[in-house]
């Protein structure tokens, strides 16, 4: 499997950034494997709060159901346009980069063959990302999904939590007091597609159930659910950790690419 650490200039994050990418493009024939056969499809893969692209790889995955990788590093921005110059993460993901692996490898051409799915903050940017997204992904998949929003809404300056800072969630989301009603409440955006009569892009959403965020997932099940959206919800033993990801990814592959 070819492996690639790509360097281009983001004019969305007014720097040079990287990402990395797998494309499952060889195979050998001395212990009997067989090229991939068909059309080669996509995932983005979004890392968690204080990771970076390349933390976690669905080992044999790509090359059993043939899909190339692209992993993005977006610091702890949860995929969002953040308010100050040169934090304009939703833009770099969700434009700038699919543009750029369209041009540059010709992948991802349209949402059928484009998917995406992270983990934690990651789960969040990707739900988040694909419904801001619908015409470039045609499947999201949420693992233990940051899924904050309700939670940090209306937070005041000298407000904290164990994560983080007033000054840090404002950055990342905008106004808080207005945040449940704005773009980057994934709710909002599910309720504008429904509005437009729009074809909302798959969901899969699943969470441990001994993971502090289990609330928060079980909360946009039942929002979605109440809003007649179709998606996949899943629970099942495990923490917030690699050790439930590593397993449910499995899952949430077959589900996009099988």
């Amino acid at each position: 499997m070819a492996y690639y650490r790509i360097e281009y200039f983001s004019n969305a994050l007014h720097r040079t950034t990287s990402f990395e990418m797998l494309i499952p493009n060889d195979f050998r024939e001395d212990i009997g494997q067989e090229a991939p056969k068909g059309p080669m499809r996509t995932l983005f893969l979004l890392h968690g709060y204080t990771g970076k692209a390349g933390n976690w790889v669905p080992e044999g995955l790509p090359q059993q159901y043939n899909f190339a990788i692209v992993m993005p590093t977006a610091e702890n921005s949860f995929y969002l346009n953040g308010l100050s110059t040169g934090h304009a993460y939703q833009t770099m993901l969700g434009e700038e980069l699919v543009d750029y692996v369209r041009k540059t490898f010709n992948l991802a051409r349209s949402a059928e063959d484009t998917c995406i799915a992270g983990l934690s903050m990651g789960g969040f940017g990707a739900l988040h990302t694909g419904l801001a997204y619908p015409d470039r992904f045609g499947r999201i998949g949420g693992l233990s999904s940051a899924l904050i929003v309700h939670g940090i809404a209306g937070m005041k300056p000298g407000d904290s939590n164990p994560v983080a800072n007033y000054e840090y969630y404002r950055e990342c989301f905008g106004d808080l007091d207005a945040l449940e009603r704005s773009d980057n409440n994934p709710e909002v955006l599910v309720k504008k597609l429904k509005a437009a009569g729009a074809k909302l892009p798959g969901i899969y959403l699943c969470c441990g159930t001994e993971d502090f965020l289990l609330e928060n997932n079980r909360a946009m099940h039942r929002f979605l659910a109440e809003e007649g959206v179709a998606h996949e919800y899943h629970e099942g033993p495990g923490r917030h950790d690699m050790a439930f990801w590593s397993e449910h990814i499995v899952k949430v592959v077959k589900w996009m690419f099988a």
